[in-house]
């Protein structure tokens, strides 16, 4: 196994330690390895490229990494009362349905790469999920509701790039049909 799968699996591995730090509302802490386990996305996505270390074991538990991460805390917080089960419906189902349109691509040969729109969705959904974690601290103090308003543009940034991918893509379930 190489690093970056090792990166990968490590984040994959910090999902279930952001969910005990999360639900015993040890906030700082959730957000920390929340944060922590985010940031590896990148890391190991560098790391593979730069070395050419990309491998399917890679492309499997990437999104799969991701994918655990961002759904775990969406429903902890919804069970939390921090967030609206329709919002994070929206986001998880978005996920879902891009690595399902992924799939079928993969299948026919095709590597559909992400966009920027689905990098800033991510970064936007980090961020407000990292807001969410912390109830909204610092901007609490300040009464802005910046959780609120980060976890709207996530929202409609995950609604945004889940359009441009099935467009632009539209061919490849086309031709799947």
């Amino acid at each position: 196994m190489n690093l970056a799968n090792k990166i990968t699996l490590a984040r994959i591995l910090l999902v279930p330690v952001v969910m005990v730090f999360l639900l015993t509302l040890n906030e700082m802490l959730a957000v920390f390895m929340f944060i922590l386990a985010a940031i590896t996305d990148g890391l190991d996505g560098y790391i593979a490229r730069k070395n050419r270390l990309v491998t399917n074991m890679g492309k499997f538990l990437d999104p799969l990494a991701d994918k655990l991460l961002i759904s775990a805390v969406l429903i902890a917080l919804v069970q939390m009362q921090r967030l609206d089960a329709w919002m994070a419906t929206i986001i998880i189902s978005r996920e879902f349905a891009v690595t399902g349109l992924r799939l079928v691509g993969a299948a026919d040969g095709q590597v559909i790469a992400a966009s920027g729109m689905g990098k800033l969705k991510t970064v936007m959904q980090i961020v407000a999920i990292s807001l969410l974690i912390v109830n909204n601290f610092p901007f609490s103090l300040l009464a802005i509701p910046m959780a609120d308003i980060a976890i709207w543009l996530a929202v409609i940034l995950t609604v945004v790039s889940g359009v441009e991918y099935f467009v632009k893509n539209w061919s490849v379930l086309q031709k799947a049909g």
